[in-house]
């Protein structure tokens, strides 16, 4: 299998994943935390949702700077509905999968780069860092957005109602 093969099908894996917890996102409650030095609620949601267009970044450029002018654009969004939130996903979902269609599995072998003011960070292949600082960092956020979930009172997945936590204990 091709590595944009593995990539497209992982997409379509973590987008639908995503899409389910971010259906339960409760409304008007985005500055909520579960602790003072936690992420708010609303932040979180759109970090996840925003998180697959990152692969764009990975695809057509060689590095990324993340104080640079450009990353403004990666601010998450404000939101005030789910259904903004799930726009947000279908969006960058739709722009990643773009980007991995348009590339080669030779291009994705090429190094990448992450700085901050221009320090560099991280460099790794870049099939390394989507496979790592997108799905999986994506999966890590989406398991702390079910926890928020939870604390508020909100379903986790479909057919599991809050009660459903003592299956698993």
């Amino acid at each position: 299998m091709k590595l944009t093969e593995f990539f497209l099908a992982e997409l379509d894996r973590e987008a639908a994943s995503t899409r389910s917890a971010l259906a339960r996102v409760p409304e008007g409650n985005n500055d909520w935390k579960p602790h003072p030095k936690s992420m708010a609620l609303g932040y979180l949601a759109s970090l996840v949702a925003t998180m697959p267009a990152w692969i764009v970044s990975m695809v057509r450029q060689d590095d990324f700077d993340m104080k640079s002018p450009e990353a403004e654009k990666f601010k998450p969004l404000e939101w005030r509905t789910r259904k903004e939130l799930i726009g947000a996903l279908d969006q960058a979902v739709d722009e990643a999968r773009a980007a991995l269609q348009a590339t080669s599995d030779e291009h994705l072998l090429r190094p990448w780069r992450f700085l901050v003011d221009g320090h560099v960070l991280s460099e790794n292949p870049r099939h390394s860092m989507i496979s790592e600082e997108v799905f999986s960092h994506m999966a890590h956020h989406r398991g702390q957005l079910t926890v928020y979930l939870r604390l508020n009172e909100s379903t986790v997945s479909e057919g599991h109602g809050t009660s459903d936590v003592r299956h698993f204990e």
